[in-house]
């Protein structure tokens, strides 16, 4: 693949770029109808007449940042009815995930609304039938061929959905659903003042940044520069830029946020969000910055452990520990896929029960892969690229060897990674007119991935560790010869030794760099060969 790599100059990369999107820009005008989703308009209707009513509300959320965020805008929208609503999100390590029976024992109302979560809530959905709960349900995850018997399901992977595009996040589906009673309710507000958090939510749930997503991150950015909010000041002043990014989103923003529901109990990113003035936002702001460092730590510990135990032979790796925090589990898997290079499984281990996460590669759906295999399992949901399994303890060792069975059959193709290099850059067109060229296109993420391009045999002319741990490198590289010029490239979170050859491969991506007023371009190292 690296012999065969093309050398670019800007107008090729251009081309390549603009070949990704079949169309321009959807305008926030032409999103589609909410109507088109399934159940919508049925439930919009039912929290109207509540409202109409004062019937007794609860909505119950998640603990991602989706969930989290999908909560915010639900708390916000009602907060400006204005009408009481009783927001419960619930806690991973007491309640489990979703409307779980244990969440209905504390929930009084006669309408509870789910976001981001509920899809495969069926002993719920009973609960509420039997206590004469209306319940609807809003989700985004793949449903089971059983589905809970509620008031209403809106989720676009409903196989009975006409919604055109279906790749959205509980938060975009909440939204949705808003702007139906909003209409319902002949409400004066104004529903692109949630898009800050909308797009939060997108980014972190790693959605594919193209068609309406593109557009409602695109618009999303733009209204975080400038929101009134609290939490979104906060955000602003923290990252200190004159654009934010998705990236900026990604790296910096959502495993903050994320870090609270982990770690702790998501009630405090949620307090972040809603914080009625900055003094409120900026304290839980920093409160999450320190769940943000406890969860880096314990994160690299269980990541330590997990490489330990993993079986190189398998197709599947499925790891699991005694003493592991069932709040990092995902990302240890995932940092599993960085270093095999296929799917993952990691499982806390607590009693006689395991809980965990999955994370793939590639083309492998690990859903199908773990539905399979699901006799083994006391439960599981999820998609494609990330699934969550519960299972009893005595079973781990022949899940293991279900799911690497059916793993067999899967091309060796589907297990290669995603990252495509565009091409060879030549030094001089590293500059500040890439970085406005690359700014065209985006945001950049999934399914719009920031372009990456190699450097081949360049000589390293030096080695700088950064960071307070020293645990950063700057390597500075002469791509040919004969070149004076030299350029730096930066290995977040690896320690760069001179190799004997004194010579690096490698594949970077190209970033903005803001310091005291000047822009420059920033190389940022994705894989050294």
């Amino acid at each position: 693949m690296l012999n065969n790599t093309p050398h670019l100059n800007k107008s090729d990369l251009f081309e390549l770029l603009s070949q990704r999107f079949d169309s321009q820009d959807k305008k926030l005008s032409q999103i589609p109808n909410p109507e088109l989703l399934t159940d919508a308009s049925k439930a919009a209707k039912k929290i109207a007449e509540a409202v109409q009513n004062n019937k007794r509300i609860t909505l119950v959320g998640d603990y991602d940042v989706d969930g989290v965020s999908s909560t915010a805008i639900m708390v916000d929208f009602f907060k400006q009815i204005p009408y009481p609503l009783e927001a419960i999100i619930p806690n991973r390590f007491t309640d489990g995930y979703g409307v779980s029976p244990t969440v209905l024992q504390r929930v009084d109302a006669d309408l509870v609304i789910t976001v981001d979560n509920g899809i495969s809530a069926i002993e719920a959905a009973e609960i509420c039938k039997q206590r004469d709960i209306n319940l609807i349900i809003t989700d985004h995850h793949t449903p089971c061929e059983i589905l809970p018997d509620a008031y209403a399901i809106v989720d676009p992977k409903l196989p009975t959905c006409n919604y055109p595009f279906k790749e959205i996040c509980g938060a975009e589906v909440a939204w949705l659903l808003l702007g139906l009673v909003k209409k319902e309710l002949a409400l004066d507000i104004d529903m692109k003042q949630f898009l800050d958090i909308l797009a939060i939510a997108v980014i972190a749930d790693i959605m594919p940044l193209i068609d309406i997503n593109r557009t409602l991150v695109k618009e999303g950015l733009k209204q975080l520069m400038h929101s009134s909010r609290p939490s979104s000041i906060v955000i602003r002043d923290f990252l200190n830029k004159s654009k934010i990014t998705s990236e900026d989103i990604a790296f910096n923003i959502a495993p903050r946020i994320n870090s609270a529901g982990r770690l702790e109990d998501a009630s405090i990113a949620l307090d972040f969000y809603t914080a009625p003035d900055t003094h409120t936002a900026y304290k839980q702001f920093e409160l999450l910055g320190q769940l943000n460092d406890l969860r880096k730590a314990t994160e690299a510990q269980t990541t330590q452990e997990a490489i330990a135990s993993v079986n190189e032979d398998d197709k599947v790796i499925v790891v699991s520990g005694e003493n592991w925090h069932e709040g990092v589990v995902g990302i240890v898997a995932a940092r599993l896929v960085d270093k095999f290079g296929r799917p993952a499984i990691v499982l806390s281990i607590k009693d006689e029960e395991a809980k965990g996460s999955a994370r793939s590669i590639g083309d492998v759906n690990i859903y199908e892969l773990i539905k399979e295999n699901e006799h083994l399992l006391t439960k599981f949901g999820g998609h494609k690229m990330a699934a969550g399994l519960g299972l009893h303890v005595k079973d781990i060792e022949a899940f293991t060897k279900a799911i690497n069975t059916s793993a067999q059959k899967i091309p060796q193709d589907d297990f290669i990674p995603k990252e495509q290099i565009s091409g060879i850059l030549a030094s001089e067109d590293i500059d500040t007119e890439l970085l406005a060229l690359l700014e065209q296109f985006e945001p950049f993420g999934e399914a719009n991935l920031r372009p990456t391009f190699l450097i081949k045999d360049a000589e390293v002319v030096s080695i700088k560790l950064m960071g307070a741990d020293k645990s950063h490198s700057r390597i500075e590289v002469r791509q040919h010869p004969h070149q004076r010029k030299t350029i730096e490239i930066i290995a977040f979170r690896r320690v760069f030794e001179m190799p004997v050859d004194k010579k690096i491969t490698c594949s970077y991506s190209v970033a903005k760099n803001e310091f005291n007023g000047r822009v420059s371009a920033q190389l940022l190292v994705n894989k050294i060969f």
